[in-house]
Parts: C-alpha cells; structure tokens; sequence
C-alpha cells in the first residue's frame, strides 16, 4: 500500500502513521501545522516517527493537494485532516466549511483523478448530536448537528457518497468516538484534566458530571482503521468507539486514583454543544472490520498518565 494520511502530524494521524510504517506501508504525510493548538506539538511528534516523506499542504487549497496527487501514486487515503472543537466552531460557520468539507472534498477529487483504491474519512460521533436513540448507529439519521464542526463533518460524509455514486470511488467513513492517549490533543479534555488536577484549578462538571462519554483508547482507534484499509466496501459508514460509555464524574474519579491528585470541581449546565451521552453501537465494527476494542478506561488512562510524567508535564 501506497498511503497518504492528512492531518499526519496530528493525535491520531501520527500513531497511524507509526504502525503502518511498522507494517511496511509507504507512508506519506500531509499536514499544515497550523495554529489551533500549539504546532510545536505537531511538529514534536513529527520528529519521533520514523524518516518519512512529509508534506505541508492545507487540504483547503485545491491546488496544492492536487499537485500532491500527480506526485505520488497513492492506492489508500485516510482524510484525518480538519478543524477540530465543538465549541470553537460556534459563529465560524464558513471556516469549518472551508477546511471540514471542501478540503475532503479536494481529497476526493484527488483520489478520483488518480485511481486511489479506498478512500478513508474521518468523522466524528457528535454528527449524532443529542438523539433519543441510543446506542448511536450508523442507519441513524443524523440530521440534527449541534454546532458548525459535526455539520461539516456530516457534510462530508454525504460528499463521500456523491463521489462513490458518480465516479466508484470506495468511501469508508469512520465515526471516531471521544478518542484519548499518549501524545493526545492538549484541547482535550483528558489532557486538560490532567493539567487542570495538577495545577489545582476548578474542572467544570457540566451537570454534576453525568454527561456520558464513549472514550476510546488510541491504540484500539488505529486497529480499527488499519482494518477499514484492507477492506473496500463501496460506501459504508462504520462507528468506531468501545461502546461502553462513562459519566464525566467516573472518568475524573478514576483519574484521581490512578494520579493521586484531587480534582477542584466546579458543577456548570452544558453548554448547548454537548450531548448528554455518546455511545457508540459498534456492532457492525465488529462484524464487518473484526474491530475489538479491549483497552479499558483506567488502562488508557494510567497508560496517559505514565505518558504525561515523561513528558515533564510535572515539572
């Protein structure tokens, strides 16, 4: 396989571009280090992977990625790339659109142009925003988005269908739930957790902390999408998560085990962004993809923490 991955010096990206080049994958990344947290982070884990090719490309500028595309002769594409941030994406309507959608929508245009096997986009569970229906499933509708970024996620995957119905292109859609580890996103809550505990400020619980979250381990994400790489299904939507949904009080008592810290809470109403649960069905995962998500919450968060002291965040 002949692999680009967009957002390649990103969280995920980057641990995927690590175990597909262990398998012996030609790996390029695509990346535009761009500003949203800070770049040195990106650039950090960058520099810790093994010697591949890079390039810093913003999959918003339709040229650049298609230059990209007449380099190299790509087979795979994970579409990782994107302006993350429920919230931040509240009144930044034509921004998430122009980086989330037609950035995947380039990407598509790319891949069509050259051939490229399997088409692999990355979505997300908040496209399910606050539904009755629980678990969520991939046949739900998922009209309803909250904010600006899981609009412009669902806006891509149907993006994804137009291109498979007009043009055959193999399009997985991957729904990432609520994915946390080693090298994890400094915006994201179990890292900002961490910090927050160490530094003793206030955690705000957002209705006393009875929000659910699907959390799921790094490693357990990249398995399932390494999997979705092997297999073209035409255009198929498949949930990625544990399927085991944990109550923001949980998650940060566990933390408080595993750390020996003890988080200040501060109880607030959520904001009109967050749904009060996300809970992945990931039954067609497991059938279709073989994905088995085994790690559970105190192992990926003790796995977290030993990697946050190493990093010197303690100091």
């Amino acid at each position: 396989m002949s692999i680009l991955i967009t957002g390649g010096a990103g969280f995920i990206g980057s641990h995927l571009a690590k175990a597909l080049h262990t398998l012996g994958c030609e790996v390029v990344l695509m990346d535009n280090f761009d500003d949203y947290y800070d770049p040195r982070i990106k650039f950090k884990r960058v520099a810790a992977l093994p010697e591949l090719t890079l390039e810093r490309v913003d999959i918003g500028d339709r040229e650049a990625v298609l230059e990209v595309f007449k380099n190299y002769r790509f087979t795979h594409v994970v579409n990782l790339a994107a302006l993350p941030g429920v919230r931040y994406s509240v009144g930044r309507f034509r921004l998430y659109n122009d980086v989330n959608t037609m950035g995947a929508v380039y990407l598509m245009e790319g891949a069509v142009e050259h051939d490229v096997e399997l088409f692999i986009q990355a979505s997300t569970s908040s496209v399910y925003g606050q539904t009755p229906h629980i678990p969520f499933k991939e046949s739900d509708v998922a009209d309803r988005p909250l904010a600006p970024y899981p609009a412009s996620k669902r806006a891509a995957e149907l993006y994804g269908h137009t291109f498979h119905n007009l043009y055959g292109l193999n399009v997985t859609v991957l729904r990432f739930f609520n994915v946390y580890g080693p090298q994890g996103r400094p915006d994201m809550m179990p890292l900002r957790a961490l910090s927050m505990m160490l530094q003793q400020e206030p955690i705000e619980m957002w209705n006393n902390g009875e929000l659910q979250r699907d959390w799921t381990y790094i490693d357990d994400t990249v398995d399932g999408i390494i999997s979705a790489l092997g297999k073209p299904m035409g255009y198929q939507i498949i949930n990625l998560g544990s399927g085991r949904p944990i109550a923001f009080k949980d998650f940060i008592s566990t933390y408080e085990e595993i750390t020996g810290y003890e988080a200040i809470k501060v109880d607030k109403p959520s904001p009109k962004t967050e749904p009060l649960v996300t809970y992945c069905d990931n039954t067609l995962a497991r059938r279709l993809l073989g994905f088995d998500p085994n790690t559970t919450l105190r192992s990926g968060l003790a796995q977290t923490w030993t990697w946050y002291q190493s990093e010197g965040h303690l100091g």
